[in-house]
């Protein structure tokens, strides 16, 4: 344990841990000033040179920021925050990708029931819809 301490406090780790706590600091103002549906689709990295850098995740969010920047300015002078301007970036996030639909078929037990009943319900919307799906079954 002692030697996975003295690794955190190496001086690269050190201006890392600044950045860090700078972007989480950031964050907790955006989201107290954010309207939530914007915090939600945004995220704020760093307050620096009196400039706030939002990055929105799509076009739209970062549309809708740039409306609100006034009004947002307004609430950061209240907390006191020495900004006298917001930045908006776009940063898009990457989507998972889908996952394969996966094809099932009936078996061949099942397909044969459905024909049964199919045919005691013949002439029915039902029947003929049972029907269709035991043909496509085999």
């Amino acid at each position: 344990m002692r030697q996975f301490n003295s690794l955190l406090k190496q001086p690269e780790l050190d201006a890392l841990n600044v950045h860090t706590k700078e972007a989480q600091a950031a964050q907790n103002i955006w989201e107290t000033i954010a309207p939530d549906n914007l915090a939600k689709f945004s995220h704020a990295t760093a307050i620096k040179n009196q400039q706030f850098t939002i990055f929105a995740h799509n076009n739209a969010v970062a549309a809708k920021i740039k409306l609100f920047i006034p009004s947002l300015l307004i609430k950061l002078e209240k907390q006191e925050c020495e900004v006298t301007s917001i930045r908006v970036k776009v940063q898009v996030k990457s989507t998972p990708q889908a996952k394969p639909k996966i094809i099932r078929k009936l078996s061949s037990q099942a397909a044969s029931d459905l024909k049964i009943l199919a045919t005691k319900l013949t002439g029915t919307p039902l029947g003929d819809a049972l029907a269709n799906l035991a043909r496509k079954a085999d």
